[in-house]
C-alpha cells in the first residue's frame, strides 16, 4: 500500500484505507490496523481516489458541517488523529449514531445544531484551521460562508462537497457548478475543483483558502 495523505493508503487494486486503532463504525472491513474507506459512501474518499490530495498535518482544528452518522468523519478523525474535530449535525436520528463514534474517539466534539446558525455554537467552537462541509441544502454556499466568517482562521482552508440537484433541481449541473465557483471565487482563493463521478453523481468538490 502507498500512503497518499497522512494515514491514508491506496492499494494497487484502487481500494483505500485509513490507518486506525479503532474497529468498524459502519460495516467497513477492518484488518491489522487499517479500515477500508468506501468511496461510494464518502465523498472525501472519492476525491482522494480521483487523485486530489490535501496535505493534512494531523494536528489541525477542524469544523465539520453535516457530520450525519459519522461515516466520513470517522476516517477524517483517523487522519486528524492529533487534532480536534467539531462535528455539527442537525438531525437527531443520525446524531445518535454519531454519538456511538464519539464514545471511543476523543478527538471529536459532537454538536447537535443547525449549521445555518453558527452563532448558536460560537461559544463552543474556537477558531479553526479547516472547515469541511457536506450539506445537501439549497443554501449550502451561504451556510459555508457564515461559518467561515465565524470560525475560520485567516489563511485557513475549506473543502465543500457541492450537490447540484440540492441547489437547483432543474438546472444543468454544470451551470450550477459554474455559478457556485464564480460566487466563491469572489471572496476566496479557489485552489481546486473537480467532479466526484463515478462515485457521486452531480457532485463536485471545491477546495479553497480564505
Amino acid at each position: 500500500m502507498k500512503e497518499v495523505v497522512r494515514n491514508v493508503f491506496i492499494k494497487s487494486d484502487n481500494t483505500i484505507f485509513t490507518r486506525s486503532k479503532y474497529g468498524s463504525h459502519y460495516g467497513e472491513k477492518v484488518s491489522e490496523g487499517f479500515r477500508e474507506w468506501i468511496p461510494w459512501r464518502s465523498k472525501l474518499a472519492a476525491m482522494i481516489l480521483k487523485g486530489y490530495r490535501i496535505n493534512f498535518k494531523g494536528n489541525e482544528k477542524v469544523l465539520y458541517l453535516g457530520a450525519a452518522t459519522g461515516t466520513t468523519l470517522s476516517h477524517l478523525a483517523d487522519i486528524i488523529d492529533e487534532g480536534i474535530i467539531y462535528a455539527v449535525e442537525y438531525a437527531a436520528k443520525p446524531f445518535e449514531k454519531l454519538l456511538e463514534l464519539v464514545k471511543e474517539r476523543k478527538n471529536i466534539i459532537p454538536l447537535l445544531a443547525d449549521a445555518s446558525k453558527p452563532w448558536l455554537y460560537s461559544g463552543i467552537v474556537e477558531k479553526v484551521d479547516f472547515i469541511y462541509q457536506d450539506i445537501a441544502q439549497p443554501n449550502q454556499i451561504e451556510i459555508l460562508e457564515e461559518n467561515v466568517r465565524f470560525f475560520l482562521k485567516k489563511g485557513g482552508e475549506f473543502l465543500i462537497m457541492v450537490k447540484a440537484r440540492s441547489i437547483d433541481s432543474v438546472a444543468d449541473p454544470r451551470e450550477v457548478f459554474d455559478r457556485v465557483r464564480r460566487s466563491l471565487s469572489k471572496k476566496f482563493e479557489v485552489l481546486a475543483s473537480d467532479s466526484l463521478e463515478p462515485y457521486h453523481r452531480d457532485h463536485i468538490f471545491i477546495h479553497a483558502k480564505a
